[in-house]
């Protein structure tokens, strides 16, 4: 099953019949007969097509992921990812983060063919980057998917109002952060710090 959709049609969401749910492989093979387009899947089944991203959000999604993985080299506790992967989460949703942060002890829980496909594991951090076409609802609404699929921390960055949203798990609002220049995570993350002097500042 291929799909075709004009740029400015996009994000657009696919509604499929409930009754006949697709497999993760199911899921995992639509999205390898379409390269060219990006998908995630909400917990209720339905499959979103996103927009790619533009240069200056792409940039700053690289600028997360550079600091993230550099310190998690030192760290040595876990992995970082980028946009390129996607995630199943125990909800049923699918979804690829700007970037993410997993253990090892849970990567350690996975067969090599669930690594090379969309593996069926939690990260305990994620960072969402708004882009141009990003509503900050709908970005909103995804980083509630992370929280409900057991992400322990999320970031939501906004870096038009160069404000940061920060869910944590077990709080049903973020907390909101405006023109700081450096971020602390905390948990699992304790000891990372996103320095957002070149995020603000964009392209």
């Amino acid at each position: 099953m291929q799909f075709v959709l004009p740029e400015q049609a996009l994000p657009a969401r696919l509604f499929l019949n409930p009754e006949v749910r697709m497999t993760d492989d199911d899921y995992f093979a639509l999205c390898m007969a379409n390269p060219d387009v990006r998908f995630e899947r909400t917990a209720q089944g339905d499959i979103i097509i996103v927009p790619p991203a533009g240069a200056e959000s792409d940039n700053q999604s690289a600028d997360v992921v550079i600091q993230l993985g550099q310190w998690a080299k030192r760290d040595g506790r876990g992995k970082v990812f980028g946009s390129s992967v996607e995630f199943i989460l125990p909800t049923g949703a699918a979804l690829s983060p700007d970037a993410a942060w997993v253990s090892n002890a849970r990567l350690s829980t996975l067969t090599k063919d669930q690594l090379r496909k969309f593996p069926p594991v939690v990260p305990e951090f994620v960072v969402e980057v708004m882009s141009p076409s990003d509503r900050l609802n709908p970005a909103m609404e995804k980083m509630l998917e992370w929280l409900h699929g057991g992400v322990d921390l999320a970031w939501l960055i906004d870096g038009d109002a160069k404000t940061v949203y920060i869910y944590r798990a077990g709080q049903p609002e973020p907390a909101k952060q405006s023109n700081l220049t450096k971020l602390s995570a905390e948990g699992p993350l304790a000891g990372f710090e996103l320095d957002l002097t070149d995020i603000w500042a964009g392209l």
